[in-house]
């Protein structure tokens, strides 16, 4: 929630997970357009699925901040379009519409994927000084806690606000495994997605030979280091 504040950061950014990777060329158009960042405005309630964890908890909290500063009819009916959108999946409209429908007067969750998000430093900017306290809280914790809110708050106030262009983001999100390495790695050679999350493996044992499966396979697409790298 302070990423406003690195030095010399650009207004309009670009938040990556540490485990995501680009498997295609990219345009700033791809990130932005018309000066606001890409996203999918569709409507998807905030699944509760077994034992909550931190982040579901945050996932709540940031919800209802956005409920308390967006009312959803005044921003349906002044950004209706953004949120049902022809770049969107049909069952995502069809969801979303009815969703308007059954509850009209708040947001129930938003579209969240585990993927690159486009910012604004702006953003930040704003819930700062509309919850100076909450946010405050938050960045005093050492770890997460379920009274925290994180960064999902400031994309879904982008959407909330219609501070927002459409876009469908094709990302896939894979834990690194014995029986879907090879899968992984002919997703990754063949540039199958626009981006590839891949989480850790549990099985610790196999993580070097795992992990050197997917550097080769990262090498097919980008042989030559960034100026970056060591």
């Amino acid at each position: 929630m302070n990423l406003h504040r690195i030095p010399g950061l650009s207004e309009h950014f670009v938040y990556f997970n540490d485990d995501t990777f680009m498997l295609r060329p990219f345009s700033s158009e791809d990130f932005f357009r018309g000066g606001l960042p890409c996203t999918n405005g569709s409507e998807v309630p905030i699944e509760l699925i077994g034992r909550p964890g931190v982040w579901q908890h945050a996932a709540v909290n940031d919800l209802g901040i956005i409920n308390r500063h967006f009312p959803k009819r005044e921003a349906v009916r002044k950004h209706g379009k953004k949120y049902v959108d022809k770049r969107y999946r049909w069952q995502d409209n069809v969801r979303t519409t009815a969703l308007e429908k059954l509850y009209p007067d708040y947001f129930t969750g938003f579209r969240n994927l585990h993927a690159p998000a486009a910012y604004r430093k702006q953003t930040f900017q704003e819930i700062w000084a509309a919850e100076p306290e909450l946010l405050d809280d938050t960045s005093r914790d050492r770890f997460r806690t379920e009274k925290n809110v994180n960064q999902w708050l400031a994309l879904w106030w982008q959407v909330a606000s219609g501070q927002f262009a459409p876009r469908v983001i094709d990302n896939l999100v894979e834990g690194i495994r014995e029986d879907n390495i090879d899968t992984l790695c002919d997703v990754i050679k063949g540039q199958k997605h626009e981006f590839i999350c891949v989480n850790d493996p549990d099985d610790v044992t196999a993580f070097e030979r795992l992990s050197k499966q997917l550097q080769d396979a990262f090498a097919c697409i980008l042989p030559e280091k960034s100026s970056f790298e060591k």
